[in-house]
């Protein structure tokens, strides 16, 4: 409903010289098909990515973080923003970090206005952060989250409930090293002192699992 809510006000919209169509995808791989598809033709302008995909397929979820990477390699041309609940510090400067896009967006202060400026200060004088972004982004953080392949396996396993000794058959790290790893994310999330579920919660919560 909210897809199509956006859709609906931006194809309505009049622009100053140009029409808005925009096409619709709820799961990484039909994203990323669709992104390829326009890739090899006319590149779509701008990508409005949510950090929550439907993921069919079994195995570690991809997020639109994974995507916003995957469409740099693929269409350089098209401009980013970032359209997600997400709005602590971890999250959207993890983005900034990985990604770099044109735009991010915290849903609840998304309206027909903010969508129009958007599109307009994306198009011809790039970035366009929503308030809570702003915030967000202009924080100087104690730490940046950054995760490796590694870190988010082992979130991955600890979410779907894998025991740390078993981890050595899906990630490429010693035991020592992967509990080395826990008590760093631990420190990471501000969880350091507490057991496995709260560091499975604190980056639930965040957007990583």
């Amino acid at each position: 409903m909210t897809t199509l809510g956006y859709k609906f006000i931006l194809e309505d919209t009049e622009f100053d010289g140009f029409k808005v169509q925009m096409d619709t995808a709820k799961t990484y791989e039909d994203s990323v098909r669709r992104i390829e598809e326009s890739a090899k033709g006319i590149p779509y302008d701008i990508l409005l990515l949510d950090i929550q995909l439907s993921n069919p397929t079994e195995g570690p979820a991809k997020t639109g973080e994974d995507l916003g990477i995957y469409a740099r390699k693929v269409s350089p041309d098209s401009k980013i923003v970032f359209m997600s609940s997400f709005s602590d510090n971890y999250r959207i400067n993890s983005i900034m970090q990985t990604v770099d896009p044109e735009g991010y967006m915290v849903k609840t202060e998304i309206d027909q206005k903010s969508l129009q400026a958007m599109v307009n200060t994306v198009l011809n004088s790039p970035p366009y952060y929503t308030q809570k972004a702003l915030v967000a982004i202009r924080k100087k953080m104690a730490q940046d989250i950054s995760l490796d392949e590694n870190d988010k396996k082992i979130l991955y396993h600890l979410s779907i409930g894998t025991k740390t000794k078993d981890m050595v058959k899906y990630i490429s790290l010693s035991l020592p090293g992967i509990e080395n790893r826990k008590r760093q994310l631990k420190s990471l999330f501000g969880v350091e002192k507490q057991n496995d579920q709260a560091l499975i919660t604190a980056s639930r919560d965040k957007g990583f699992i």
